[in-house]
This record gives structure tokens, C-alpha cells and sequence, in this order.
């Protein structure tokens, strides 16, 4: 990738959300890899006066490496283009869809993406009864990287029904969507755009050593191993990789998404469900998406570059513009 001219990228990370050293980890690695490339880069970690320093800043365009609320559900996407400002990833509208499990439900069914049932409970139902049979999942509505998901099963050491002191997401939010349980293997496919526009970059298997994909499992070294390409029969990888680029599209994400799945291998393409689709990938040394590009010879500092020039072609449409000088050549 190159440019008319070295950018000014400001990256904007860690913020308050329960992802904040997440980001801290994605923001620094975009960061380093930015300068890499001789980009001038300034380092925001996201307090109440983000717009006042982005404002000092004066930046080409924003780095978007925040995570969850409020970098991820189109608060702070509103804020950049309120300011007029050029930055990565998926825009206000999208943001907002994506980052609720409903929404996305809500969104993506209708176009032929097999998703799990389920409905929105409160806490005080669950300590009344189980919304579903057992087993089934809850998890916040509005939370990624699987912050508060917990498997309800028949052995469950929360009682039945779930008592309030039982540790688990219940006592931390006052909503949770309920699920069936998916039983089987944990995938995802991740979608960049280019050149060319959206293309998948293949399906990662996650063998969770013990327990399931949680939030824990995701960031801490040696607990998941990533299996890349997944070895999957053909048609299944297929299917995750059509789905993933229809929700990509549906949803109008732009730079990079990675949707997730379960899948069932004993009820084959039936047993194939979407979970969610995340609109802000993690970009830490364990994150899928930038292991799915090196798999497909993209390095990371390729990458960033990549989402810096999506953003500012995103953005030249909006104004209806070329993008000047700042436009990959």
C-alpha cells in the first residue's frame, strides 16, 4: 500500500468500556505499525475530551481500535462525523445494528443468515424461571469480545431456577438475550475490503482447551488454539465464508469484519448458525483477523494500512470528493 504522502493517523484506544486493555493492546500494535511505515501517529487513549484532542490533533484520518461501548455502537462513530473527520472501520448506522444482537438478528434473518432463536429477558424472569430449556445461553445484548456470556445447563451450579446470588452476566445487567445452545464447533471468517471491494479471508477454527470461547479464552495466550484453515468439508467453509460476506454487506460494514458461528457438524449445512458479527476486530497478537490476512500473504502493517485507505475512501464519498492528496495511489 502506498500513498502520496506519509498520513497523520490518530489511533484512538482504551477508553472505559470492559475492553479497555484489549483495545490499549490493539491501539499500540496499530500504532507501532503505523510508524513502521513512516506514518506520523498520535496516541489518544479515549477520555471525555477525545473531541477536544482530535480536534488539536488535526489528524488525516482516526484509527478506530476501540472496543465495545462506546468506540462500537456508533457513539463515537456520530462524534467523527459530526467533526468531519475521516476514520476506520464501520460507520454510525452500522455500528448501532451490529454491536446489538437483536438488531442484528433482526437484520440478517431475513436475508437467508441462519441465526439462533431466542428473546430478551431480564434478570428478575431468569430468578423466576428458565426462559428456554436447558441448555441454553445468555449473554448481554450489547457487549463483545463474549463479556458476560454463560452457558445455562442442567448442571448448572446456579440452581433452577438461577438464584440472584449465583455468580454470572445476570448480576451485572439488568437484560440478557437467551439462546438455544449450539452444540459443536466454534468458527469465524473474517471479511476485508480492498481494491476489488469485500472478500473473505477463510474460516479459523478455535479449540477451546477448556471451558468455552469466553472473554478469558480469547485474550490469554495458550487457552485456544487457532486452527487456520479450518479443516472443514468444503461446502461448510463455503458457507461461512457466503454468510460472513452477506452480513459484511447487509449490515454495511466497511473496512474489516469477522462474523462468528457455531456449527453442528452432525446436521451439516443445517447445523451451520451465525452468532454475531463484530464491526471492530481486535488487532492484538492473538486477534483472528490479522492471522487470517498473514494467512492470505497480508502482513499487519498491510492491514492497518489497508483500513487507513478504506477510511478515506469512505470518507471522500461522503463529501462527494476525490479524498486529495491523501488518496492511496
Amino acid at each position: 500500500m502506498s500513498f502520496d504522502k506519509p498520513l497523520h493517523v490518530a489511533v484512538l484506544m482504551g477508553g472505559w468500556a470492559n475492553e479497555r486493555q484489549v483495545s490499549l493492546t490493539s491501539g499500540a500494535g496499530v500504532a507501532d505499525a503505523l510508524e513502521s511505515r513512516g506514518h506520523r501517529v498520535t496516541r489518544i487513549d479515549m477520555g471525555r475530551d477525545v473531541a477536544l484532542k482530535l480536534h488539536e490533533a488535526k489528524p488525516d484520518v482516526v484509527f478506530n481500535a476501540l472496543h465495545g461501548v462506546p468506540g462500537e455502537d456508533g457513539t463515537v462513530q456520530g462524534m467523527l462525523d459530526l467533526m468531519g473527520l475521516a476514520y476506520t472501520h464501520s460507520g454510525l448506522a452500522t455500528s448501532v445494528i451490529a454491536i446489538d444482537k437483536q438488531l442484528t438478528k433482526q437484520a440478517l434473518v431475513p436475508h437467508g443468515i441462519p441465526m439462533p432463536g431466542g428473546r430478551i429477558v431480564t434478570r428478575d424472569e431468569l430468578y423466576q424461571r428458565d426462559p428456554l430449556p436447558r441448555p441454553y445461553v445468555l449473554k448481554p445484548v450489547n457487549e463483545g469480545s463474549s463479556v458476560g456470556v454463560a452457558i445455562v445447563t442442567e448442571n448448572s451450579n446456579v440452581g433452577n431456577p438461577i438464584s440472584p446470588d449465583a455468580n454470572g452476566p445476570w448480576q451485572e445487567f439488568a437484560e440478557l438475550l437467551a439462546e438455544p445452545f449450539i452444540k459443536g464447533r466454534e468458527l469465524t471468517a473474517a471479511v476485508l475490503d480492498g481494491p476489488d471491494g469485500p472478500r473473505a479471508l477463510g474460516v479459523t477454527e478455535l479449540v477451546v482447551k477448556n471451558g468455552f470461547y469466553d472473554y478469558e479464552n480469547k485474550y490469554t495466550e495458550g487457552r485456544t488454539e487457532h486452527v487456520f484453515p479450518a479443516k472443514l468439508p468444503a461446502e461448510i467453509t463455503a458457507l461461512c465464508e457466503a454468510y460472513a460476506l452477506k452480513a459484511h454487506q447487509v449490515l454495511g460494514c466497511h473496512g474489516t469484519s469477522r462474523t462468528d458461528f457455531r456449527w453442528d457438524e452432525e446436521a451439516g449445512e443445517d447445523g451451520l448458525f451465525v452468532l454475531e458479527t463484530n464491526t471492530q476486530p481486535g488487532m492484538t497478537p492473538l486477534s483472528l483477523v490479522p492471522e487470517q490476512a498473514a494467512g492470505c500473504g497480508i502482513s499487519y502493517a498491510d492491514l492497518v494500512e489497508m483500513l487507513c485507505a478504506e477510511g478515506l475512501r469512505v470518507h471522500a464519498l461522503k463529501k462527494g470528493g476525490s479524498g486529495g492528496a491523501a488518496d492511496p495511489a
